[in-house]
């Protein structure tokens, strides 16, 4: 009896001992998909079988493309103690710049892709100097940016408007199919499931992202500046430079998904991206991106927004289309992943002792 006992509690004491041999990172990381995959079958199981058919993921991909890529940038940024809410701000700015350039001086689309990148890189070097050798509190930089972003785009013009240009419309309308996940509408015809050109450019930033921040000296530079900046210096880290292409990073990034939310939607105006940064910073977190710095995944930013996605749809599908409900469930999702947070550092310092 005694023995059958011990038995039984031999897989409980492994899987307690396995999770605390986890680092930091890869404990949040698990978290984080598990609770994506718990969310996503209580979609399925509760608001219906639509949620099953794989273009029902794709489509939270095509409307999170630029989110993500945004998310990939502020992950880097808080991996090493900072953080930068500017983002939603270049994002329109970039939007802004590039309609009006295709629209009003018969642009192409190649000179848009490269304003989307000069102005995000424009940001991420001015904001990253001032904060890394300057010494300047990153929020008050980067406030500072989503303020002049937002006015800059103002400037360059105030009235919403569509894109109109062909090269542009049909790289917008472009679909990329993926085989074999289709599915049959009710008139019984089968449908190609598809994802759109700035999904496509999403994977290939988490995978780069996640292999730098992997495998690359510079990578673990970022999370040794994250962890304690003093002790970096001590072993010859150049603090200043790893925070500056933190935000250099950041602000290029900011520009890929500026474009990215501008395919999405093709038109420019003053109030795109609103709220981007904090849904950024909140995808960050909760896919397991501490705000002291140090710890984060890529992957896990990834699925943090799939996951603020995900609970979004359900509040959507439930019938509470008040902006306020989905305010508060993401605010119970930001408070439950912090508390898993704040746990995990006191884990963390008492194993120190």
């Amino acid at each position: 009896m005694g023995k059958s006992k011990q038995a039984n509690d031999m897989p409980k004491k492994n899987l307690l001992s396995r999770l605390s041999g986890m680092s930091d990172t890869n404990l949040l990381l698990t978290i984080t998909i598990v609770v994506f995959f718990v969310m996503y079958i209580g979609a399925i199981v509760f608001q219906g079988k639509g949620f099953l058919k794989p273009q029902a993921f794709f489509n939270i991909l095509n409307a999170n493309a630029a989110l993500i890529i945004a998310s990939c940038g502020m992950s880097l940024v808080m991996i090493t103690g900072g953080i930068d809410i500017s983002v939603g701000g270049v994002a329109a700015l970039v939007s802004m710049c590039c309609a009006v350039y295709l629209d009003y001086h018969d642009g192409n689309v190649l000179g848009a892709v490269l304003i989307a990148l000069a102005i995000g890189l424009a940001f991420g070097i001015v904001q990253g100097y001032l904060v890394a050798y300057l010494g300047i509190q990153p929020f008050i930089v980067t406030l500072a940016g989503m303020f002049f972003a937002r006015g800059m785009t103002t400037i360059v013009n105030t009235n919403p408007f569509n894109v109109a240009n062909p090269a542009f419309v049909a790289l917008k309308e472009t679909r990329v199919v993926v085989p074999g996940m289709g599915s049959y509408n009710k008139a019984g015809n089968y449908v190609n499931a598809y994802v759109e050109i700035g999904v496509v450019v999403a994977i290939i930033v988490v995978i780069a992202m996640f292999c730098i921040l992997r495998w690359t000296k510079q990578g673990r530079y970022f999370y040794a500046v994250g962890g304690n900046a003093q002790s970096a210096l001590m072993l010859g880290i150049n603090v200043k430079m790893t925070r500056f292409l933190s935000h250099l990073g950041c602000g290029l990034l900011a520009g890929v998904g500026g474009f990215a939310y501008f395919l999405h939607v093709g038109s420019g105006s003053a109030s795109h991206a609103s709220g981007m940064e904090m849904n950024a910073i909140a995808s960050s977190i909760i896919g397991g991106t501490m705000l002291t710095g140090g710890v984060g995944n890529i992957i896990g930013t990834f699925f943090g927004v799939l996951s603020l996605s995900t609970i979004q749809n359900i509040v959507s599908s439930a019938g509470l289309d008040q902006a306020w409900w989905t305010g508060i469930t993401i605010a119970a999702m930001l408070c439950l992943f912090l508390v898993v947070q704040s746990i995990i550092m006191a884990r963390k310092d008492k194993s120190k002792k």
